[in-house]
């Protein structure tokens, strides 16, 4: 008897030391906050990538980092609330997908590094000072999208040459589609094209939009950046193929959904970049020190099921200029 209470007193006296040093150790790990606009299911290859951009860099999530995951589903008032709940939890580092969570994050707080894995426009929208010397607690990478429409819209034109009539779907509540919109209509005038701008501000609107594309004879469609267009994308796909409107996106996840064609920098290679830039935090460097990446590979992909389901055929000289070809 008097072994066993020895035995029991002992394991409890292992336990009572020993939980002050796990402690210690747990409160030592690194703790990240990932805010997106999207849902979980719809990031699931994005955070895919960073996780792999974090591991080859030596961090494994639940050994020696933790992260914290809160997604809005496609709700963007819901991302101040979130942003306040990864302060709450003291995280070292906030890393944002999109303007809409960089802009909740940036407003919940001054000190905690926040990362983009992209954003549009990052001095434009007031996230830093510049490009080269970020200045503040935000930093990470920038996508062109606002100068990329009239590109888009060149594309769209060689691709379906006859047409002259072209929807526009865009949320106008956010910045850079309402910029990337003006840029798309100086480039419209060029090009001898006519822009239906349809806003898009709540799910119901998307079917909305369609019949007017279609009931004013719209030729092709093509959407602007923003997250409210990003979490509906298979929606929006799928409409597309119905209507049988060749339409051109700002994101190459659009192209992998089923979507015709797309011209965008790599965006999957963002969130490994933003794994390097937790990396650099994590080590010491300052966010007002780290400048802001811009892409400088840009892709054409090209759908040739799709354009088969719509019954277009796709110009060689446009063919021959895709990076990549879905079959």
């Amino acid at each position: 008897m008097k072994i066993r209470v020895a035995q029991l007193l002992s394991c409890i006296l292992i336990l009572v030391v020993s939980y002050p040093a796990e402690a210690q150790k747990a409160k030592n790990i690194p703790r990240l906050g990932f805010l997106s606009a999207n849902a979980a299911q719809n990031d699931r290859d994005r955070l895919a990538i960073f996780q792999r951009g974090l591991r080859e860099l030596g961090y494994v999530e639940a050994k020696n980092i933790l992260v914290e995951y809160r997604f809005a589903d496609g709700k963007l008032e819901r991302l101040p609330r979130l942003a306040a709940e990864l302060a709450r939890l003291d995280v070292n580092i906030i890393v944002t997908a999109g303007n809409e969570a960089v802009q909740a994050a940036k407003n919940t707080t001054q000190t905690i590094p926040i990362v983009m894995a992209f954003s549009g426009d990052p001095v434009g929208a007031g996230f830093v000072t510049s490009l080269a010397r970020p200045g503040g607690n935000v930093t990470g990478l920038s996508r062109l999208n606002i100068e990329l429409s009239a590109k888009r819209l060149e594309l769209l034109k060689e691709t379906v040459p006859s047409v002259t009539r072209i929807a526009v779907l865009f949320n106008p509540e956010g910045r850079i589609p309402v910029l990337a919109l003006k840029e798309a209509q100086a480039a419209a005038q060029k090009l001898s094209l006519q822009l239906q701008p349809l806003e898009m501000l709540a799910p119901e609107d998307i079917e909305r939009a369609f019949r007017s594309a279609t009931r004013d004879r719209a030729g092709a469609l093509m959407t602007l950046p923003g997250g409210f267009i990003g979490f509906y994308r298979r929606r929006i796909v799928d409409l597309a193929a119905k209507s049988g409107l060749p339409t051109i996106y700002s994101n190459t996840r659009f192209v992998d959904d089923g979507g015709l064609m797309s011209y965008a920098s790599d965006q999957l290679e963002e969130f490994v970049r933003a794994a390097i830039y937790v990396d650099k935090i994590l080590k010491g460097a300052k966010p007002a020190d780290l400048p802001v990446e811009q892409p400088t590979k840009f892709e054409l992909v090209i759908n040739l099921k799709t354009a088969k389901q719509i019954g277009l055929t796709i110009p060689p000289n446009v063919l021959a200029r895709a990076d990549r070809v879905i079959k």
